[in-house]
């Protein structure tokens, strides 16, 4: 028999393999024909869209969107994907409803925006489904460059300079490439492999090699890499992650998020993952909400997330907010940890209410116990692993509008860029426009 979500501690099988399948279903299906043209007849088709300022990749969504509404959806797909190369994942993770929907006519005037983000997805999921590759490579250039990271910044990056007829070798430290797409975004968001499947449909450019398990730091060497490609480009994201600051927080069943979210993605069998009764994440981002929700549709009990600011504050959009309260997830606010509970695993975490003044946050001196069998660490990641000859700036690698960083020859781009803020279709864009810039210094 599985066990209960009563059973204390933390525990696998909390609820029947058909609940969980059900539970970590697509959370958006995909829109069939009729209900894609029916959405896309919805558009104003504005001339001056502010849907597409609003998008970080440029893509010209009115013009895609009319290319749905005539039947071409392929055609629609390519608008997309000259502009985001990675836009059928960008189409399931996206926070469209605070970038371009949240821009949209319609949401202004009506209150209920255009479907942008499902309308992305129909189109591409067509055309991904389509035999072939919509672009063609350029003749060889003969010039070799080097992406460190596997994830959508490098991607995109590589994807951009195959165009352009170089040859891309991507190094990344893990054993399937992806990054965020592949080990940082919730499974409810991203079924049936797609991120993998999306990285087989990309690579048919060809002129992309991937190799792995190889790390900057350990395995590679940058003044190696510069030696040896044309060019590098950094996509390596922020594999750190920032600590509580609260005593004991080292005992057991006091985990990073981006691990457990990451551990979840590759299970094979979800009634394998283990979750605890009582499970409190610390944080206000996405990463916070990812595992507060997971941690429910996995059969926690009673799931808190607790932010040390007031709600008003929560990176989350208020989208991701309301799903997790949907969910039956508990939202703490302007508490921060001071200290962890336990003699070898955790039982209780405790927590000093704080507010803001004039001088910044402060404790108030009055404190609150909240019962956990296990804590997520979800506040921020850092960067690691850079060598010293890189400038940094804020704590990420300093670069420019077009991704050049103080050394000569090497970019970056992505989470672990100036710019970069933890969302994958930004990181595209910034894979995409170093790719530019790059081609444009080699030729």
């Amino acid at each position: 028999m599985p066990n209960t979500p009563l059973t204390p501690g933390v525990a696998a099988g909390r609820l029947e393999r058909e609940r969980i399948a059900s539970n970590f279903a697509d959370l958006h299906p995909p829109f069939d024909p009729h209900e894609a043209a029916v959405a896309a007849d919805r558009c104003y088709f504005c001339h001056d869209a502010p849907c597409v300022e609003a998008c970080p990749t440029d893509i010209d969504i009115p013009l895609f969107i009319r290319q749905i509404a005539t039947g071409t959806p392929q055609a629609a797909a390519r608008t997309i994907l000259e502009q985001n190369i990675l836009g059928g994942m960008c189409a399931r993770v996206c926070p469209t409803e605070t970038l371009c929907e949240e821009a949209c006519v319609r949401e202004m005037a009506e209150g209920k925006p255009v479907d942008i983000g499902r309308l992305q997805r129909f189109a591409t999921d067509v055309l991904m489904q389509a035999d072939g590759h919509p672009f063609m490579r350029a003749a060889a250039t003969g010039r070799r460059i080097a992406a460190v990271g596997a994830g959508p910044a490098s991607l995109a990056c590589a994807h951009r300079l195959a165009m352009h007829g170089h040859e891309v070798v991507i190094y990344d430290s893990r054993d399937k490439p992806g990054g965020l797409n592949e080990y940082g975004i919730a499974s409810y968001k991203t079924v049936d492999g797609f991120a993998q499947a999306e990285i087989a449909w990309l690579l048919g450019i060809g002129g992309i090699e991937l190799r792995h398990s190889l790390a900057l730091g350990r395995d590679l060497w940058l003044d190696d890499l510069r030696r040896t490609h044309d060019a590098v480009f950094l996509g390596i994201g922020l594999a750190g992650v920032n600590s509580l600051g609260a005593d004991r927080e080292d005992i057991e069943n006091v985990v990073d998020a981006v691990g457990f979210i990451a551990d979840l993605r590759q299970a094979k069998d979800l009634t394998t993952v283990k979750i605890g009764r009582n499970v409190v994440v610390i944080g206000g981002g996405m990463t916070a909400i990812d595992a507060a929700v997971q941690s429910k549709l996995l059969g926690a009990e009673n799931v808190t997330i607790v932010y040390r600011r007031g709600r008003d504050r929560l990176s989350a959009s208020e989208y991701e907010q309301d799903l997790a309260t949907s969910k039956g997830v508990r939202l703490v606010t302007n508490a921060r940890p001071v200290a962890v509970v336990g003699t070898d695993t955790v039982k209780e975490i405790e927590f000093e209410y704080t507010r803001e003044g004039a001088d910044g946050l402060a404790g108030t001196g009055e404190t609150f116990r909240l019962a956990a069998d296990q804590v997520f660490r979800a506040i921020g990641q850092r960067l690691s692993g850079v060598p010293d000859a890189l400038e940094l700036e804020g704590g990420k690698i300093r670069s420019d509008a077009e991704g050049a960083t103080s050394l000569k020859g090497v970019w970056a781009g992505g989470d672990c860029a100036t710019g970069g803020d933890d969302l994958t279709v930004t990181a595209v864009a910034q894979g995409r426009d170093a790719a530019e810039a790059i081609h444009r210094a080699l030729t």
